[in-house]
């Protein structure tokens, strides 16, 4: 027989974040027999104002937190530490885990000062401080590389990459050891939910699924519609993203639409149905991503795949055997690659068929929750009565 349950605490920036890709990890713990619960900015957007409640009706505690990614006032986020450290006293978590840069410093600190013994720190992808070119990502990137050298690797713990050029990028810049860290591939995919069906009638249609911001190479995918117009439909698939600096207008996406070039359908919730009725999926991002997981469930739904050959893209797509991949920032490249699919039913079915045996084989739900659940477990056995 086990004691009282451990308690399991992921702390994310945003809610939605955390149903998106960690809330299948947080179910398979809480069957596993762990008390789970999230710490999270709660989303006031209308479009994921039901995160949170969904979340908590499925039996995950919920805990909303000051937490917000465009702050940068070091005074108030070493302020909001002390408040996650308040509040981890409060909980009292045998392990938490940590998912992105900033949760990893602010939350690495207060998991310290609440002599929080347990901890995982994942940084899903390196994101724009490490990959961007801007002014902005070049002053806070030393800051954030003595933040993490501090707070990455804590005493007792593990750190969880998505793919191994972020842990190479990490371990050579001295930031964490080698030995301190292991892989887990992306987030997993319900398998089931995301499922091929037969292609549909023509027209030809092409989607991005992403948030709306310019690291995902939405403007490269407008240019590349332009040069292949009338051959097919280049759809656009959900918001701008206000908490990032690089988002994309409303205005700008609207203008596009008008234009003819692309179809902005805005934030789509059922992404399966939404990748049904289109041929081809396309992500041409210009930074590193951990491992995107709309990629994953394209892949997953039996579509042929072009990318950008950044980390994470490449871990994902099989370049000639479930997609394509192309250098970034090169919108002709991304044309050529989509003409070869559109001209091809054939291409596209066994380009799909390859990509679905892939993440049947290497990153469904249950593997990726089962990796992670040993990872807990090794961290924090469970208790025996005595």
């Amino acid at each position: 027989m086990t004691g009282t349950p451990r308690t399991l605490v992921f702390l994310l920036m945003e809610d939605w974040f955390f149903a998106s890709h960690f809330w299948a990890r947080g179910l398979a713990a809480k069957q596993a027999g762990w008390r789970v619960v999230l710490v999270a900015r709660e989303s006031a957007a209308a479009r994921e104002s039901a995160a949170a409640r969904e979340i908590e009706a499925s039996g995950i505690e919920f805990y909303p937190a000051d937490l917000d990614r465009r702050r940068l006032n070091p005074f108030k986020e070493l302020a909001a530490a002390w408040q996650l450290a308040k509040l981890y006293r409060k909980i009292k978590p045998d392990l938490v885990h940590h998912i992105a840069l900033k949760p990893i410093i602010f939350g690495g600190l207060a998991a310290r000062l609440a002599g929080v013994r347990s901890v995982i720190n994942a940084p899903v992808g390196l994101g724009f401080v490490f990959s961007s070119s801007k002014p902005l990502a070049r002053a806070l990137r030393p800051l954030v590389q003595i933040a993490l050298r501090a707070t990455l690797k804590p005493p007792r713990g593990v750190v969880i990459f998505e793919n191994p050029d972020d842990r190479d990028a990490l371990v050579q810049g001295g930031m964490v050891p080698a030995a301190s860290t292991l892989v887990i591939r992306g987030a997993g995919v319900d398998t089931g939910k995301f499922a091929p069906t037969p292609e549909p009638p023509a027209p030809v249609r092409v989607v991005l699924t992403a948030r709306m911001i310019r690291e995902k190479g939405v403007p490269d995918f407008v240019e590349a519609a332009r040069m292949l117009r009338g051959k097919a439909e280049f759809l656009l698939a959900g918001a701008p993203d206000e908490g990032n600096p690089d988002s994309i207008t409303e205005t700008e996406l609207r203008a596009w639409d008008a234009e003819g070039v692309v179809r902005w359908l805005g934030p789509v919730r059922d992404v399966a149905g939404l990748l049904a009725g289109v041929h081809i999926f396309c992500l041409p991002s210009t930074y590193r991503e951990g491992l995107p997981k709309a990629v994953l469930e394209a892949m997953a739904a039996g579509k042929p795949v072009v990318a950008t050959d950044i980390p994470g893209c490449r871990e994902a797509v099989v370049d000639g055997e479930t997609g394509f991949l192309i250098p970034p920032r090169a919108p002709k490249a991304l044309a050529a690659a989509l003409e070869r699919l559109i001209a091809s039913p054939e291409l596209r079915a066994r380009l799909g068929a390859a990509g679905r045996r892939r993440v049947e084989e290497n990153f469904s739900d249950a593997i990726i929750c089962e990796a992670t659940l040993k990872v807990y477990e090794s961290l924090v056995p469970a208790r025996s009565l005595t």
